[in-house]
This record gives structure tokens, sequence and C-alpha cells, in this order.
């Protein structure tokens, strides 16, 4: 019979059988669920307990906005609040600096300072839900200022729980929001490393995302492949920076995307745990079991929807859901129908969250461990994908490690083949689309999306510019000065850094103060 390939261009045959797991050990390959090397899942019972987190992605325009969002998600039954932030926090800058104009509040929310973390979280009970939020390089600022949000509220920071991605290093390959040069942005991940083994302990310090190159992208197996050399490096950093692997490693995290391929995602997320398992046991001899566990968040996958015919991505998201359900994923996020068009309504939001409540209450996918475990197929193709991401892994180390793959541009050269193979393919139509290159309507239906107020970046400017007047501002230079000390040395910057904040400095403030210490990375014009 004719064969076809996955999306990482990996054979697969119309019909597998036994012949296809020749020499196949499941003591070694699967072992048992919460076990090494973990491929059946990294807990004994996974969903047959209790089910995943359900997050929402949410965030958008002022903080008060985004908090009566937040509210309306938890009383819909939202066990985790994930937070995004707009362009202008990402990159470290507030929102009356001449750079934010035109984009505060406009793809998250615009977070200042604590006091715009007080109201984004008012109400709110810090100490039972778990709050990941999507912010890389002002990383440790924005965690810095829920902490001292939830100390202000009586909570001490030992009950926080939740996640910061952190995840510089992708950042470089397929996002582009970094401020500075690699060496000290791996520094200051390993200062927050250590800083919540100390004070926020339940935390996860880094959540290493694949979703974004996916996004831009890469196949599952650069997904995987790539994140997991970034983590390798975030870890080779840390263990130099002199803290021991099993005191930070079993705070990591991971983040990937959940595509329409279901069979080809349930094996990529088995021979993700796999492989990590491996590398932290074998090459950082990690001893506690914990350390070993590749825990992972999923959002389903946004690059897949289309503004044509958006309620069609109701189906899409779905079964991506059901993919990421049942390769194990520890918390999910499901894209609402209209992320192709705008940000999402408040009624499309509902939807999605409801998609996850019908996969853990209406179907039969929690009542079994692993349910693809020993399939002819998934476990090939398992394998499969194990062998190209550990070739992936392999060319990275031979540049060196990820830091200098990237600074020679080997994984963005990469996904970008990736992507550009793809959309021939959709252009050509061999790659089929639904309602997009086929089965189109004449005329789509009148949708009207969620539109932020312009105004919003004038409110946040007289927020500054009230925060300024009121604060002591001489506290504020003290205490800034004392961050740009630290940076200049070998000390831990977090611990100025929060007081910094305490004292009501801005979060770009706080970016400044780094930049003209460590400057801001300038990325090659060419490769």
């Amino acid at each position: 019979m004719a064969e076809s390939t996955t999306e990482s261009g990996l054979p697969v045959r119309a019909v597998y059988g036994p012949e296809d797991l020749a020499g196949f050990d499941p003591r070694t390959a699967l072992g048992e669920p919460g076990s090494y090397p973990f491929t059946r899942g990294v807990y004994p019972s996974m969903y047959t307990g209790r089910p995943w987190t359900m997050r929402q992605y949410a965030g958008f325009g002022t903080a008060a906005e985004s908090n009566a969002r937040y509210k309306e998600l938890v009383a819909n039954g939202t066990g985790g609040l994930s937070v995004a932030f707009d362009l202008p926090t990402q990159m470290g800058y507030d929102s009356d600096h001449p750079l934010a104009s035109g984009e505060v509040g406009k793809v998250g929310v615009a977070i200042d300072s604590v006091e715009d973390m007080q109201v984004l979280f008012d109400g709110l009970p810090l100490d039972e839900v778990s709050t990941s939020m999507t912010i890389n390089a002002p990383a440790a600022s924005l965690l810095l200022m829920y902490q001292l949000v939830a100390e202000g509220n009586g909570i001490p920071a030992s009950s926080l729980t939740g996640t910061i991605q952190n995840d510089v290093l992708k950042e470089y390959i397929a996002r582009g929001t970094y401020i500075y040069p690699p060496a000290e942005s791996l520094r200051l991940i390993s200062n927050i490393f250590a800083y919540c083994h100390a004070e926020i302990p339940r935390w996860n310090t880094i959540s290493i995302s694949g979703y974004h190159m996916a996004e831009a992208g890469a196949t599952p197996a650069q997904e995987v492949a790539f994140t997991l050399a970034n983590a390798k490096a975030y870890v080779q950093a840390a263990v130099e920076a002199g803290l021991a692997v099993d005191d930070f490693a079993p705070r990591l995290s991971f983040f990937f995307v959940a595509r329409t391929t279901l069979l080809e995602e349930v094996a990529k997320f088995r021979a993700a745990r796999r492989i990590w398992a491996r590398i932290m046991k074998e090459e950082f001899g990690a001893q506690n079991p914990k350390s070993m566990m590749l825990r992972f968040h999923t959002q389903t996958a946004g690059v897949q929807l289309t503004a044509q015919q958006p309620e069609v991505n109701l189906v899409r998201v779905a079964l991506q859901g059901l993919g990421a359900v049942l390769g194990g994923t520890q918390s999910l996020h499901t894209n609402s129908f209209d992320e192709a068009i705008a940000l999402p309504t408040a009624k499309a939001a509902r939807l999605a969250l409801r998609t996850q409540q019908v996969l853990a209450h209406e179907t039969d996918v929690t009542r079994t461990v692993d349910p693809f475990a020993g399939s002819y197929v998934v476990e090939s193709l398992t394998d499969d994908l194990e062998g190209a991401v550990l070739e992936l892994i392999q060319a990275v180390d031979d540049r060196g490690g990820a830091v200098h793959a990237i600074e020679q541009g080997f994984q963005k050269g990469e996904i970008e083949r990736s992507a550009y193979a793809t959309a021939l393919q959709i252009d050509s139509g061999e790659r089929v689309v639904v309602g997009q290159n086929r089965y189109t309507v004449d005329e789509e239906e009148h949708y009207e999306p969620l539109r932020v107020d312009p105004a919003i970046e004038a409110q946040q400017a007289e927020r500054l510019s009230r925060l300024r007047s009121q604060r002591d501002n001489d506290e504020v230079a003290r205490r800034l000065d004392e961050l740009r000390t630290s940076a200049a040395g070998t000390d831990n910057v977090l611990f100025p850094m929060r007081e910094a904040l305490r004292a009501r400095a801005t979060g770009g403030e706080v970016a400044d103060a780094l930049r003209e210490v460590w400057g801001q990375h300038t990325p090659r014009e060419t490769f």
C-alpha cells in the first residue's frame, strides 16, 4: 500500500501490525505510568484521579477589564488563569514610552507597576488559583509584582502556585520579544531559579516553549528537539551558576502545541517525555525522579485556525484538545474559535472552556491512563519521532549547543524552511484547509470582533504620571542604583529588583536599569 508522511516528514503506513514493533520492549520503552522513563505519563493515575488544569489565556486592555474576564472564567469553572501581556510589557517598556505608541493593551493587558498588578488580581484568591504568566524577558519583574500583591493581601509567597514562561532562547528563534543579550538572559533565568527555590518554592520557574516555534512553522520533531535543546542550555547554565540540579529541575515545565494531526501529536508528547527523562538522568545526573519528569502545558494550534468560516475552528480545537489529553498534558488552553480574527469575545472564550469540560466529563478518555499504549501505529510513531528528535538535538549540540546554534541561525533557518514548505502545500491545494482552499463559501457571515479602546494608552499614561508624582522618587532612584550594582556584579538581581518594585519603580524603569548595565540584544541581519 502507498505510504504518506507525517507533519515531521516521517513515513506513515496504511496498515501497522506486530512486525512494526519487532524488538520493542515495553519494560524499557514504556515503564509504568508515573515511573521512569515516563512515556506513559508523569503521574501513576493521570486523569483517573482528577482532570488536567483547565486554563484560559486571557488579558486585554486595562488591568480592570482583564480582571473582569478572569472573574468570569473562574465563575465558569476555569481552574487556572493564564495571563496575556501587551507588547510594551513584554518588551520592558512602560505604556508612555514612545515605542509603546499604538500597542498598549492590544495583544494583552498593560502592566506598568505593582498598582496595575493589584487591579489585575483584585478579588481573586491567589492562594487558591494557579496563575500562568506568558512573559519572558521581563519575567522576573512581573513575578515579583505578583508576589508583592499576594503579600499585600496577606498571602505568603510559599502558598503561591503558577508558572512564568521565562523562556528567552525561543524568543531569539521564533518571536523576537527579547531584551538582553543571551548570556545575560541566561544569568537572569538562573537567578530566578535560585530565588524561587528560596522564596516561592511551589512556583514553576520556567515554561520552556515549543509552542511559539510550532506557530512559526516548526514540525513536531523540530518543536520537541529545539525545545529540549533550549532546556539543556538552561539546566547547564544553572549548574554552572552553582545550583544543584535536583534543587531546581523539579520546577521546570514545558509548553507545547497540539495540532489536528492527532496520532502524531500523541506520539510526540510520549516521545518528548522519554527523551527528557533520559537527558536528565544520563547527561545531568539527576537523582530525584521529579527532575526527570517532563511536565507540560498545551495550547491548541492557533496557526491552524482560519478567519474563513471561523465556526469550523470549534471542531479543530476539539480535536487538538483531544490530542493533548490523550498525550498526557498537565494543563490545557483551548483557543477560541474567533482568535484568527481578533481577541476572543466572552462567548467564544466560554465555548473554548466548555470544549475542555466536555472532554473531561462527557467522554471516556479520562477513565484509563495512556489509552494508546501498545498501539502498533502510536508506538511506531513514538519511536520514529524519538529518532528524528535526537538527530536534531545532536545537530544543535554539534554547533556548540542551543545558544551557539541560535547565533548561527540554525534553528530559525530550519523552521523557516518547514514553514515555507507548508505554505506552498496550502497554496497548491496539496494540503487541504477546510474553508480556506476547499469547501469555501461565497459569502461569510458577519462577525463583530472584540475591539480594544484606543483611549487605554492615554489612561495608562495618566496612571503612570500619577504614580510618579505620589511615590518617593528618591527611594526609587536608590533602589534602582542597587539593582544596577547587583547586575554589574554577581549577586542575585531579584532581591534588589523586588525592593525597587516595592518602592513603586515601574517595569520599564527596572528593565532600563538592566539595559544600562547589560545592554540590549541586537540580532544579526544575515546568517
